[in-house]
């Protein structure tokens, strides 16, 4: 296995990690460290084609994992907030009437 396969296949199971610990400043550094595995992978020259396949589509489906995450949180961000709202004007209508 190539460096940049190697660094690829170490930096997917970085983010594997970090999505299960939900820490998603470390999420953000490993996206840019797999953009640089994938693109020094793109780059070299004797590439073994089905083995790099193999490594970015492991990788494509922990992103797909991501991006299953990242909406979910992102709608449970909205409920909280529309739950919020509703506390806000329920308060106003009963300081109106109170």
């Amino acid at each position: 296995m190539s460096q940049a396969l190697r660094r690829i296949e170490e930096t997917r199971e970085a983010l594997v990690d970090a999505l299960a610990a939900r820490n998603w400043d470390m999420i953000g550094e490993l996206d840019v460290a797999c953009r640089e595995c994938v693109d020094e992978v793109l780059a070299e020259a004797p590439i073994d084609e089905g083995e790099v396949r193999t490594h970015l589509e492991s990788l494509l489906a922990v992103y797909k994992d991501l991006l299953t995450v990242t909406m979910g949180e992102r709608q449970a961000i909205v409920d909280e907030m529309s739950q919020i709202n509703q506390a806000k004007s329920a308060a106003k209508v009963y300081h109106l009437f109170g």
